[in-house]
């Protein structure tokens, strides 16, 4: 599949086939093409916590949902037969950092202008749906609510210094309603784009 395509075709699928496994060898090229995330400095601060097992995927969700929380993409969610937590290590960052060639031995995150471990974390999510769309896959980025996550670590025994980014939910896309977010519409070019200043509209190769 063309980049293009994968990128047109990327949607959030949030509603998958229980009965489909994710083949092992999309499985395994979903996690290879993670690690080519750009990352600064290389330090490759990130980690990925692979449920696929039933019981490991039920204790996620007990982890994350509470008893009777209210959602119905919760209930789609719930049929991925695979789940990836994409977790940020700061501390692989300050480290890379103090080394001889870059020099901030005092790892000080005031000289960060954005936490670059959690923006790179990212960056290797978004590789993973691309591949999940290459692969014919669908898949969705959630993120865990933040008075979960202390559940989360003590059900998978997360150490402290890994940070969890959000979770990349894997499957065979399933019928399902499109969410209502999408009726806002995507913002075109000329929306979001300024070219030369702030609020410069010209596209190269035009005048005015």
């Amino acid at each position: 599949m063309e980049l293009q395509d994968a990128i047109d075709r990327r949607r959030m699928v949030r509603r998958y086939d229980p009965d489909r496994p994710v083949p092992d060898r999309a499985r395994e090229r979903l996690l290879e093409n993670a690690l080519h995330a750009p990352s600064a400095g290389f330090s490759q601060g990130w980690a990925f916590l692979v449920l696929e097992e039933p019981a490991d995927r039920e204790r996620f969700w007990r982890a994350c949902v509470g008893p009777g929380e209210p959602g119905t993409w919760l209930t789609g969610m719930r049929t991925a037969p695979l789940l990836v937590v994409v977790l940020s290590h700061k501390q692989a960052y300050l480290d890379r950092y103090a080394e001889p060639d870059k020099g901030w031995t005092d790892r000080d995150e005031a000289r960060w202008p954005v936490p670059y471990w959690d923006v790179d974390a990212g960056m290797a999510a978004v590789l993973m749906l691309l591949t999940a769309v290459d692969e014919g896959l669908g898949a969705c980025f959630f993120g865990v609510e933040p008075d979960r996550l202390d559940d989360l670590r003590s059900a998978f025994d997360i150490p402290s210094g890994y940070r969890p980014v959000g979770v990349v939910s894997v499957g065979y896309r399933a019928v399902d309603k499109p969410s209502p977010s999408l009726l806002r519409g995507r913002r075109g070019v000329e929306q979001v784009v300024h070219r030369g200043r702030w609020g410069g509209s010209s596209a190269a190769g035009q005048s005015g």
